[in-house]
């Protein structure tokens, strides 16, 4: 496991990792004070099930579809949403032929039952490994006149969605990186994927536009807050490969992420793709209503750390370079760092005690806490 359980009423909710090892992914939950399974959800249908036949023969039974980190839960309409990991073998989509549910997905479960109540796939017959394991951002909004409960979803894919998320429905997405696997999202929000030239980047690359790393959304700006991998490509080789318990599953690799900081020794120069877009990270503000972008943070590094927005218009985020940014949330403006010696990766949080507020990140081996001076 990669996540940190969700307690719902009586019932704790986990679910498995290891998407490259032929694994059949599910969701468990387990009574809180029996420790007794109550229900589980294999995030890949069985026979007889609904959704199984987007798999071909027994492919199913070591498709991947992993749960890598936690989802969330709406108390009003008592459901859980969570986000499903990559189908297996990762990079060659010929060896597990049609749809691949429930993989790359968001998957609705009532929490007290396990029944699947909605889905939306995001990356269907997924080459790339674009796991849909970002975190679900669930909004009450004003949508085009009419209040809706909505999910906003940065996917690794490098499109965000606006998704209702009582039943699913798909109301707006938009690439909010650059994008050449698909050319857009269609009327129902599936992509119009485009036909890939071998041996030619890919964008965005194996890690995505965006990945783990939280977003957030500030009801004061009416922004959402995405931290990003710009102009970032991979170039993806595919292989016939034998399943084989317990060993790496993944049907070829990504030959080399087109990025200089994780990949020093790329000559873009050999791989026919400019200087310029070898990849950095930043962090982005949208306004989904309108599909603009507001404004744009760049980074040398990008953001394992996602996102904190606060009630008083500020932004805290901290970089794989060891610095904790404060910004403007409204323009973006840059108003304090501080420089930890370490990735800050662990997301930033806030606190108050006695009446003062802190606000801490993790980073390195340390947990550093800030606060205003007396």
């Amino acid at each position: 496991m990669t996540l940190a359980p969700l307690v719902v009423k009586d019932k704790v909710i986990v679910g498995v990792a290891g998407g490259e090892y032929g694994i059949r992914g599910f969701l468990s939950a387990y009574d809180a004070k029996t420790g007794k399974e109550a229900w589980k959800f294999y995030t890949i249908p069985g026979p007889g099930e609904p959704g199984h036949e987007t798999w071909v023969g027994d492919t199913w039974k070591s498709g991947g579809a992993s749960a890598w980190v936690t989802g969330s839960y709406d108390p009003a309409l008592n459901l859980v949403y969570w986000g499903i990991g990559n189908p297996g073998p990762d990079w060659n989509p010929a060896q597990r032929k049609g749809l691949n549910l429930y993989s790359d997905s968001v998957v609705a479960l009532d929490p007290d039952t396990g029944k699947l109540k909605w889905y939306f796939q995001f990356t269907p017959n997924d080459p790339y490994d674009y796991d849909a394991v970002q975190i679900p951002v669930l909004v009450d909004m004003n949508w085009r006149g009419q209040n809706r409960k909505v999910m906003l979803w940065a996917n690794r894919n490098g499109f965000y969605y606006v998704l209702d998320r009582a039943t699913g429905e798909f109301l707006a997405g938009k690439n909010f990186v650059k994008v050449t696997w698909a050319k857009g999202l269609d009327d129902a929000g599936k992509p119009v994927m485009t036909p890939e030239v071998p041996g030619t980047p890919v964008f965005p690359g194996v890690q995505g536009g965006t990945n783990w790393y939280s977003p957030s959304y500030s009801p004061r700006t009416g922004l959402f807050y995405i931290p990003t991998w710009e102009n970032y490509a991979s170039i993806f080789t595919r292989e016939e490969q034998e399943y084989t318990p317990g060993q790496r599953f993944t049907g070829g690799r990504p030959v080399a992420p087109l990025n200089g900081a994780t990949n020093p020794a790329i000559n873009p120069s050999k791989i026919n793709v400019a200087t310029e877009e070898l990849g950095h990270g930043s962090v982005m503000a949208w306004d989904v209503r309108t599909g603009e972008r507001k404004w744009k943070f760049d980074m040398q590094e990008v953001t394992d750390s996602g996102v904190l927005t606060t009630a008083s218009d500020l932004l805290f985020t901290g970089s794989r370079d060891g610095y904790f940014h404060a910004l403007d949330a409204r323009t973006g403006t840059p108003l304090w760092r501080a420089q930890t010696g370490g990735d800050a990766a662990a997301g930033p949080m806030t606190y108050e005690v006695d009446g003062k507020q802190y606000v801490a990140i993790a980073a390195g081996h340390a947990l550093f806490v800030y606060a205003l001076r007396e």
